[in-house]
């Protein structure tokens, strides 16, 4: 049976560096760095199979602009256990944990163009992807992104807001066409056979930008494509955002194998209670 639980002792700590060794196959982050955060207001949660670690959620404090956060760094899950619900099962406890500590926010990053952490940011959690960071990390060595720039986007959580309390209008959508038009090719990976016109001239409530929907696969078997996806994408993002455009959702469509964000005005939403919250 699982169970999740907020870890405190030193030694459960250190278990978790285990999971982040498998998960991501580079140096673990030190141990007096993760134990000295959650002493500090921040939060480690541990997800247990009877015994054994399985998962894990790594945060700590955070403070911009007076405003106080919490930033969640790193979420890793045991290969056996993945892709079975686990990730959100720790952000949801991440989150009842988090208001009753007084956070009213919680931030992190992940690559835009991997749609099932779109899917599960976006459209399960209802954070919002508000900006666009330039290869954050520089370029990485690990597996999962070696070869190609770390751009991500900071998804905001707002979790005392009305916004995450609502649902999202799937009919409203529906009615939108996506700015940019695309193609399967030869290995049955999305092409764009459109681009996109200038966001600064488009006055629409919302706007449809697709993804591949599997970028990893695209990454082994088309690295050429996969970087003509990171670099056209990263113009139309960035626009967007520059233009006070934010990521609300993720529409999937199995059949050309792409996901469409839908991005919509910041100040459409009801960020904190009535309030519009930034951060």
């Amino acid at each position: 049976m699982l169970q999740i639980k907020r870890l405190v002792d030193i030694e459960e700590i250190r278990a978790t560096q285990q999971i982040e060794e498998k998960v991501w196959k580079m140096p673990v982050i030190p141990i007096h760095q993760t134990y000295t955060a959650s002493k500090n207001g921040g939060m480690i949660l541990g997800a247990y199979d009877n015994d054994e670690l399985v998962g894990y959620q790594y945060s700590f404090p955070g403070f911009k602009n007076g405003k106080a956060y919490l930033c969640s760094h790193m979420l890793g899950v045991l290969p056996t256990y993945q892709k079975g619900g686990l990730g959100e099962k720790l952000k949801a406890a991440q989150k009842e944990w988090a208001l009753e500590m007084g956070y009213s926010l919680i931030v992190w990053t992940y690559d835009p163009l991997e749609s099932v952490n779109a899917y599960l940011n976006l459209h399960k959690l209802k954070g919002i992807a508000a900006s666009y960071l330039e290869n954050h990390y520089g370029m990485m060595e690990d597996p999962l992104n070696k070869g190609i720039p770390t751009d991500r986007f900071l998804v905001e959580w707002w979790i005392r807001s009305d916004h995450i309390q609502g649902e999202q209008k799937n009919d409203e959508v529906q009615s939108y066409e996506p700015l940019i038009e695309t193609e399967l090719n030869k290995r049955q990976f999305p092409i764009i056979s459109s681009e996109i016109e200038p966001i600064k001239n488009k006055k629409k409530d919302i706007i449809l930008i697709p993804i591949p929907e599997n970028f990893q696969q695209m990454k082994q078997q088309q690295p050429s494509l996969a970087l003509d996806w990171r670099y056209k994408t990263r113009k139309w993002f960035q626009e967007l955002c520059l233009n006070d455009y934010v990521a609300v959702d993720v529409k999937r469509n199995s059949k050309e194998k792409v996901s469409y964000y839908v991005f919509r005005k910041r100040n459409s939403l009801s960020l904190v209670g009535n309030e519009e919250g930034k951060l």
